[in-house]
């Protein structure tokens, strides 16, 4: 699952408030827990509230059973502690570049279309494609609506999976959806570029002109839907998104990292210098990112990059995809350079610790090098006079 469900999810809660809640629940049906058949009751009110007839609904939620495989995935998802070196080289391989680069000219008609219509270049389509599902060879083996039930059921977070169950109950009358054959991914995500029913609905594109949007079996309807949701995300035709760079040893390095101020001329006239010589971007507002410090790779991030950032919330899944977008769009391999060894899990969790009790507001002690960790590193950096490049090392946490 991506870590915020795409934007849907991401803001779910509070999309639900401001719309008063679900449209039509009974008071004998509570939201989440409780008897089963009641809660089923309860959704089956609401799907028939929103359109939906009566013989849909009883279709879409004959069989319908709690997951426990579903809960379990739920409580126990993992955390990202890969370095972006070693998740980059892991999910860019040669394998999937070769792959990636057969597809694009295999469905170069379709490619050209996403981005005729929707301004969004192949290659992006492409690199998610490849790193969620491998081309759609690795598209998750959860029933689908047996996953949204479990978690809309569920009361931890139901207000986000109920309004999706109601979309797949949609799709079921669309004939785009088996209740007993689709399967996806245990959060209810579907289709080879993993889109949840909801996002299928509003930005489907049927591509192959069959009548149904199919995300599971055509990559034509897969391509062009993902391409009208990322630019619902704020994609801009035309502008680049990510672009490798050198840095100099001297730097304001604590301007660096994802925070706003800055444009690509700001940056090159610090010395920063493209790879590719390509300066001709520099009235955009730009980030300059250090994924492993100033010593390893470095990239300039413009307002493109966001469109990964709603994607997924991971800053090293967001790095490696734009990366592998670029490579797939003609940029040689990144300079690896020669950063400074990082922490162990427990080292960073021993960092995370210091830094709270220093006031710094680190999130959860997760062992996890995220925006809130990076952002305090720096800050202590720059306290010590050191490079505030947001890389944890053993150095500095002696230094502290």
């Amino acid at each position: 699952m991506r870590q915020n469900l795409k934007t849907t999810l991401a803001a779910g809660l509070t999309a639900f408030l401001l719309a008063g809640g679900a449209h039509a629940q009974t008071a004998a049906a509570p939201a989440c827990g409780g008897d089963f058949k009641a809660f089923l009751d309860g959704v089956k009110a609401e799907a028939i509230a929103r359109g939906v007839s009566a013989d849909v609904v009883d279709r879409a939620l004959a069989g319908a059973a709690i997951d426990q495989k579903v809960l379990s995935r739920d409580r126990a998802q993992g955390v990202f502690r890969q370095t972006f070196l070693e998740f980059s080289k892991r999910t860019v391989s040669q394998a999937r570049l070769d792959i990636g680069r057969k597809k694009l000219k295999e469905l170069a008609p379709v490619f050209a279309r996403a981005e005729q219509e929707f301004g969004v270049p192949g290659p992006i389509i492409a690199a998610f494609w490849a790193m969620e599902t491998d081309f759609g060879a690795v598209q998750g083996d959860f029933n689908t609506r047996n996953a949204l039930v479990t978690l809309s059921h569920d009361c931890r977070r139901p207000e986000l999976f109920r309004k999706q169950l109601l979309a797949a109950i949609e799709m079921v009358g669309h004939g785009d959806l088996d209740p007993n054959g689709t399967t996806g991914a245990w959060a209810g995500e579907i289709g080879q570029v993993q889109m949840l029913p909801k996002d299928i609905i509003e930005f489907g594109v049927d591509g192959d002109g069959d009548g149904h949007v199919n995300v599971k079996q055509s990559a034509a309807d897969a391509i062009l839907t993902a391409a009208k949701f990322i630019q619902h995300l704020g994609f801009t035709k035309g502008q680049p998104w990510i672009q490798e760079v050198s840095v100099p040893d001297v730097l304001p390095f604590e301007k660096t990292g994802l925070q706003p101020g800055m444009t690509a001329a700001d940056w090159f006239a610090l010395g920063v210098k493209p790879r590719d010589g390509n300066t001709s971007f520099g009235n955009l507002e730009a980030s300059l990112v250090l994924p492993q410090g100033r010593k390893g790779p470095a990239f300039i991030t413009y307002p493109n990059f966001n469109i990964y950032l709603e994607w997924n919330q991971s800053f090293i899944y967001t790095t490696s995809a734009a990366y592998f977008a670029t490579r797939l769009a003609g940029a040689p391999p990144y300079e690896r350079g020669n950063p400074e060894e990082g922490l162990s899990e427990e080292g960073m969790k021993q960092l995370q610790t210091k830094l709270q009790t220093l006031g710094h507001d680190v999130g959860k002690i997760d062992g996890i090098l995220g925006s809130g960790t990076r952002a305090a590193i720096q800050k202590e950096q720059l306290r010590l006079g050191l490079p505030a490049d947001g890389w944890a090392t053993q150095a500095l946490l002696s230094a502290l």
